[in-house]
């Protein structure tokens, strides 16, 4: 028999036994409770994080919602190109000319609200483009959509360095940057703004070109020929009106013809008296040289004479300068005729830095940017490299 004494101490064993198994489950329960708590914590913390990170993406793309299109305000390709990216995208236009594109572009990305850049009919000389590609960086690091648009002659180096940081770029020197734009966006514009292309293909001598003439074919030609005429006359002539041109950018972005824009037409016919005025000065202030025709202008912009001053020369090239004197600079204009072999653009381009200077364009037609003391020179080597 067993005794009574055993059985308590079987029964205390037991009992110990249990208590310690008890004491293991609690701790063991309380282990994982840790570890439930410690992953309710870690999740919780992931959670802020994660909430952290997509309220400041929120933050971030709420503050850039600003659209920007910087074109160029000289002629009516500019004019229209900024027209057709506000139809298609609104936002606002800041025209300028080529010395005024990089104080531009260091104006505007400094903006934290800019989300999309576009910039059009604005080529690049050898002293602006390392500036541009620098500019351009910075914006796209910011995360800022950029567009660059143009017909100009430019670096395969430059397009490349573009490319490698995303910025799109629309190129092509055998059609005038409206109709590229026109092109681009077309499912984004009306069928108004075909017309707006057609008028800035026609006023860059650009019409005969592909896309150019297909978009003028829709059009009676002598319509179009004299809108054109009547927009680059408004434009050229009210280069000291900034808010003049901003005005036809809204109204052509606004599907309207140039006749429905009040006096353009009354404007047209001033400008058409002071450019036959122009004629008679040209025969008298012309100058010639072995392979150009060149003339300083005084009460005029030069590229409204310089056609003239190539005309009436005899030669296959002309040159018109004009002083700004607020600037110290000469703002130069150069045309080519039909027989002129060379690329102007491209001379004009290097002749203008290696002179401290600026410019470039299109084969027949250019221009550029001279420090003062430098124009007879630009001049005389102009002339030596294009016989």
């Amino acid at each position: 028999m067993v005794s009574s004494k055993t059985k308590k101490t079987a029964a205390k064993k037991v009992t110990k036994k249990t208590a310690a198994k008890k004491v293991t489950k609690k701790t063991a329960a309380k282990k994982v409770t840790k570890k439930t708590a410690a992953k309710k914590v870690t999740k919780k913390t992931a959670a802020k994080k994660v909430t952290k990170k997509t309220a400041a993406k929120k933050t971030s793309s709420s503050k850039r919602t600003k659209v920007i299109c910087i074109s160029h305000k000289e002629d009516c390709d500019g004019i229209s190109s900024a027209a057709l990216i506000r139809q298609a995208f609104g936002g606002d236009a800041i025209l300028v000319d080529y010395p005024g594109q990089m104080e531009a572009l260091n104006q505007v990305v400094l903006d934290e609200k800019l989300k999309s850049l576009f910039i059009c009919d604005l080529g690049l000389s050898k002293k602006t483009q390392d500036e541009f590609i620098d500019i351009l960086t910075r914006l796209r690091k910011n995360k800022v959509s950029v567009t660059y648009i143009d017909h100009h002659d430019i670096d395969p180096n430059v397009v490349k360095a573009l490319n490698k940081i995303k910025v799109k770029v629309i190129h092509d020197i055998n059609e005038c940057t409206a109709v590229l734009t026109y092109t681009a966006f077309k499912s984004k514009l009306n069928d108004h703004a075909s017309f707006v292309a057609a008028c800035a293909a026609i006023t860059d001598y650009m019409e005969s070109r592909p896309l150019g003439s297909k978009l003028l074919q829709i059009y009676d030609r002598q319509f179009a020929l004299i809108s054109a005429t009547v927009m680059t006359y408004n434009i050229v002539g009210r280069q000291r009106e900034p808010d003049y041109l901003q005005y036809l950018v809204e109204e052509l972005a606004d599907s309207k013809f140039p006749h429905d824009i009040p006096n353009t037409y009354e404007f047209a016919q001033i400008q058409v008296e002071k450019l036959s005025q122009m004629i008679a000065k040209v025969k008298v202030g012309l100058k010639t040289m072995s392979n150009l025709g060149h003339m300083e202008i005084l009460d005029s912009g030069a590229s409204g004479a310089v056609n003239f001053v190539m005309g009436l020369s005899g030669k296959n090239v002309g040159v018109a300068y004009k002083e700004r004197v607020d600037h110290g600079i000469y703002a130069v204009s150069v045309r080519g005729s039909k027989n002129c072999k060379v690329h102007l653009g491209k001379i004009v381009n290097l002749l203008a830095t290696s002179l401290g200077g600026s410019g470039g364009g299109h084969d027949k037609a250019c221009g550029a940017v001279v420090p003062k003391p430098k124009i007879k020179k630009f001049i005389t080597e102009l002339n030596k490299k294009i016989k």
